[in-house]
């Protein structure tokens, strides 16, 4: 029987490792960003990390090898303090196989209406996989004291907002089901893209060329905006400089120092 007693309550902020995903266009620096974390390990599911100096097992080819590989970061000793999967939208067509296979239909689709999947009931069966996933991350945080890393690329979609006219923004690249998910459990889920500023020239006859200019600078966006999702648990500023190399270590000195500075009009 469960002790509940006004004993175990706790009070106060409890510091543990962020959970960071963070999703861009391809290009922008993705895999960098994991690489500069604290002594990181890679868990990749696609090709493209042969130029970054970091630890990595061999590429996944399966969800159980996903699953595998946490769990020797969980049961080895090791001196890793960051785990990074990159990417989340090359890991979900795993998620799916491994669905499959244990509810023994042919596709996530379900093309049949006698099959259990049909209506999209499939998606909805991989959330299990996806709560597997994410229940051993959270068991890496804790008990080893890990920091997450989640990369995901960015997509534009149409949203359906039930205030306006439908409009389009980026958002994760994952399906419907999938991305709500893990944007619930991240701490901090951050766009990154390039600053552009818009220009309008007239060329007369009351005609007007609209032009995007700027693109040199990177930016981490830490709250959500009509243009994407965004969210974050530490009270960051809006917008972060996103620089290769250093993005880590912006975001880092910017977490820390939310935990440090107390609300305004806190004595």
């Amino acid at each position: 029987m469960s002790d509940f007693s006004l004993k175990n309550i706790t009070t106060g902020k409890t510091n543990l490792p962020p959970r960071i995903v963070l999703y861009a266009m391809e290009g922008m620096g993705k895999s960098t960003f994991g690489a500069s974390a604290f002594n990181p390990i890679f868990i990749q599911t696609e090709d493209g990390l042969n130029e970054i100096d970091a630890a990595k097992f061999p590429k996944a080819l399966s969800f159980d090898d996903v699953m595998g590989q946490l769990r020797v970061l969980f049961l080895e000793k090791h001196d890793y303090k960051t785990v990074v999967i990159d990417t989340l939208d090359w890991l979900e067509p795993l998620v799916w196989q491994a669905t499959c296979a244990i509810h023994g239909e042919p596709n996530i689709e379900g093309m049949e209406k006698k099959s259990a999947f049909a209506y999209a009931k499939g998606y909805h069966f991989a959330l299990d996989q996806w709560n597997r996933l994410l229940f051993a991350l959270d068991e890496l945080r804790i008990k080893k004291g890990m920091a997450i890393i989640l990369i995901g690329h960015a997509e534009v979609k149409r949203f359906d907002s039930p205030d306006t006219e439908p409009y389009d923004r980026y958002q994760i690249k994952l399906h419907k089901t999938a991305a709500p998910k893990i944007i619930e459990w991240g701490d901090a889920v951050l766009f990154v893209n390039n600053q552009v500023f818009v220009e309008k020239t007239d060329v007369g006859f009351n005609k007007k060329v609209v032009r995007g200019t700027g693109g040199q600078n990177r930016l981490m966006y830490t709250e959500e905006r009509p243009a994407y999702r965004a969210k974050n648990r530490y009270g960051l500023p809006p917008e972060l400089p996103f620089i290769k190399g250093e993005a880590w270590n912006t975001l880092i000195a910017a977490i820390k120092n939310s935990r440090t500075t107390k609300p305004e009009g806190e004595k």
